[in-house]
């Protein structure tokens, strides 16, 4: 377990609960529809799911008809959760990192991830560790920061406003250096990698997948009524970007 490990800090835990405690967060309103419009078909199938948290998507999935779920996550807090409120017979949870995913000894037609592949050093390896672990004809499908987020150093980025308080442009920079960034995200010193949206789906290529769907989604109605200037800023920047792959 020599991986960032952040969710078993205290401090980061604890503002990650109050996040997700609130409707009006973007993962709950933008990345979760994006990702379960872009599910395939699970019912009798089985799957993993890379950085899983709480395991609210793996009981999604047995509720969807998926035959059996593997759960995976480094943080031990996140599957202490997991495992008293997200608990079935279909559903069994690793702490393991994703790094070690070739450890693994089962066949999936579903590699599923929410918003944890921008803390991987290394997303080639992951991506044919990835590929390996796929039935034929199985499906990745996995959100990430968008690259447009990772890429400035000391992650200063920043949306822009005009004399009236109105969102109107989005600075960055640094787009053109992939390699490691250093934020702050309730603690200081958070490890995040960027990767241009050509290493992404490149890397992605190298590994054999065929891309079948690309997505930098846009918030739905309801969205919009819970978190005022949504809209507005995901048409200037996207925040997530989702990609759907087969085997």
């Amino acid at each position: 377990m020599d991986e960032q490990n952040i969710f078993d800090n205290d401090t980061v835990f604890s503002g990650y609960q109050k996040l997700r405690a609130s409707e009006a967060n973007y993962n709950i309103q933008l990345e979760q529809p994006a990702m379960r419009d872009m599910l395939p078909d699970i019912n009798g199938k089985t799957i993993l799911d890379l950085g899983c948290g709480y395991g609210h998507n793996c009981v999604d999935f047995v509720k969807r008809g998926a035959a059996g779920v593997v759960g995976i996550d480094i943080s031990e807090k996140m599957l202490k959760i997991a495992e008293s409120e997200s608990s079935h017979a279909k559903i069994r949870y690793i702490r393991m990192s994703m790094t070690d995913i070739d450890k693994l000894d089962q066949k999936f037609d579903l590699v599923y991830s929410s918003l944890a592949f921008h803390y991987v050093k290394d997303f080639d390896r992951l991506a044919k560790n990835i590929y390996k672990l796929l039935n034929k004809g199985g499906y990745l499908l996995f959100s990430q920061e968008h690259p447009l987020v990772t890429s400035t150093v000391g992650g200063l980025h920043h949306y822009n406003k005009d004399a009236d308080g109105n969102y109107t442009s989005f600075t960055f920079s640094d787009y053109g250096m992939p390699g490691e960034r250093t934020t702050s995200w309730f603690v200081d010193g958070v490890r995040k990698y960027h990767r241009r949206f050509s290493d992404i789906i490149t890397g992605l290529g190298k590994a054999g997948f065929i891309i079948e769907t690309v997505s930098e989604p846009i918030p739905k109605e309801s969205a919009v009524k819970i978190i005022p200037n949504i809209l507005i800023k995901e048409q200037i920047k996207p925040t997530f970007l989702l990609v759907k792959a087969k085997k």
